[in-house]
């Protein structure tokens, strides 16, 4: 935590935004309910940067590569901002590993977020037909599926989650020393 309040500011906004641009990433690659009011908050959201990168920057497959470049962008602008009001300069390959291990921390805590909001969710209201449990539930269902493969349901217990958890933890530690 910094004790400048203008950075604290920035940095919070900054990473927001990043959170929701990556947001929309997943949702691409999940294939995601398109017109879900949430699904459609984040296009709106994404849109006035994202179309102009978009139209420089094909997709590759279902891998929307232009929201890739934002995400760094956003990241990149944001630890440069950063450190010109800290007064800091770094070198061009340090903005590079920066940059790509705060993108990557940044998308395991979404990640992470949107876990434990399907785990809760799990407890509190199964099977909720509400837009935001609906667009968790099609976000982390791909990824609980693909460790379902290596470790099945124990008798309607899943605890595909744990072993996520554990994970992301263990690669957010990792990264983390090179987060800004």
């Amino acid at each position: 935590m910094t004790s400048d309040p203008i950075i604290f500011l920035f940095k919070t906004l900054a990473n927001l935004y990043l959170f929701v641009v990556l947001l929309r990433l997943i949702l691409q690659l999940t294939k995601a309910d398109f017109y879900n009011p949430i699904s459609q908050g984040v296009v709106k959201a994404t849109n006035p940067l994202l179309l102009p990168i978009r139209k420089l920057i094909p997709s590759i497959g279902r891998v929307d590569t232009s929201s890739i470049v934002l995400a760094l962008a956003v990241q990149f602008a944001t630890i440069a901002v950063i450190l010109l009001i800290k007064g800091y300069q770094l070198g061009a390959a340090q903005y590079v590993v920066f940059t790509l291990a705060g993108t990557v921390y940044h998308l395991l805590d979404l990640y992470f977020w949107a876990m434990l909001i399907s785990v809760i969710l799990s407890w509190v209201a199964p099977g909720a037909n509400h837009p935001g449990a609906m667009l968790v539930h099609q976000i982390t269902e791909p990824l609980y599926s693909q460790v379902r493969k290596v470790i099945p349901n124990l008798g309607g217990l899943d605890i595909s989650p744990i072993f996520i958890f554990l994970a992301i933890s263990v690669l957010k530690q990792f990264i983390a020393p090179f987060v800004i």
